[in-house]
């Protein structure tokens, strides 16, 4: 019988390669044949020298002093040399920079998108929060170029990319978290958070929402929510002048409610496995 994989082996197979293949990618192109392809341990030997920089609390320290023979820590050279951790954070990539471009018109958060999103979904397998959980914005301090910086005058940095995260209120895990403002300027998210109104409020700040919603929202109709009669497959539209709602019934005697501010006709997608209709 095939064993199942770990949180972690999901991690390793997944976002580690992602990491591998794009760096090694990187690295051919600009090294040339000059470039050694990394592998696993090389990986986790990198990411392994910048956790000892942070227990060591090297910010602002220069990256060659943590190598000095009289100055240095031992565990950096002991680890890899100076020139190959300068290389290495030369190129090291989370995406195939070629195709970058293209991708970035519709997310942000490109450049590290699937290492992202790969890493989030498992956080709340490594851990269960406490009976207190806390949801706030955090700016992780940054000044360089990237089109969804933002400016918090109240925060000590000023200047950084802003994540809202769930935290464990006792241990401060982070169970699940998000960048805000990436996928330009539509939201998708589950029944739990949604209404008519919140759909009307977020287009006030130009935002538009892509959502199921509950089938005991007071705001729709009844005609959409009659199942007798209804067709395997089929879908049935409601529009407003800000939303429309469509009732899908994938299974007999049940519909799924989706909800959305950025669509405005009735087109339907044509997967063969009728499962994604927009």
């Amino acid at each position: 019988m095939q064993q199942s994989s770990s949180p972690e082996e999901t991690w390793t197979s997944k976002d580690e390669r992602i990491i591998l293949d794009m760096t090694n990618l990187e690295g051919r192109r600009v090294f040339q044949e000059k470039w050694k392809p990394l592998d696993q341990t090389d990986l986790h030997a990198y990411i392994g020298i910048l956790i000892s920089a942070g227990v060591y609390r090297s910010k602002g320290e220069a990256t060659a002093s943590l190598w000095n023979e009289e100055n240095g820590r031992p565990i950096f050279r002991a680890t890899m040399s100076l020139e190959t951790f300068l290389k290495i954070s030369r190129v090291i990539r989370f995406d195939n920079r070629e195709t970058r471009a293209g991708r970035r018109e519709r997310d942000k958060l490109a450049a590290i998108r699937d290492v992202w999103d790969k890493w989030v979904e498992i956080l709340p397998l490594l851990y269960n929060p406490g009976p207190h959980v806390t949801v706030d914005e955090r700016l992780v301090p940054f000044r360089g170029r990237c089109p969804f910086r933002q400016y918090m005058p109240n925060k000590p940095a000023k200047y950084g990319i802003k994540i809202w995260a769930a935290c464990d209120a006792k241990s401060s895990y982070a169970w699940n978290m998000q960048v805000y403002r990436l996928q330009g300027h539509n939201i998708t998210c589950d029944n739990f958070f949604t209404s008519y109104w919140l759909g009307e409020e977020l287009q006030k700040r130009k935002l538009t929402m892509l959502v199921t919603i509950r089938r005991n929202k007071p705001e729709l109709p009844s005609e959409i929510l009659k199942m007798q009669g209804r067709s395997l497959y089929s879908s049935i539209f409601v529009f407003t002048e800000k939303a429309t709602v469509v009732s899908y019934c994938p299974k007999k005697n049940k519909n799924v409610l989706v909800m959305s501010t950025m669509h405005t006709d009735a087109s339907l997608s044509t997967r063969d496995d009728k499962k994604n209709h927009k």
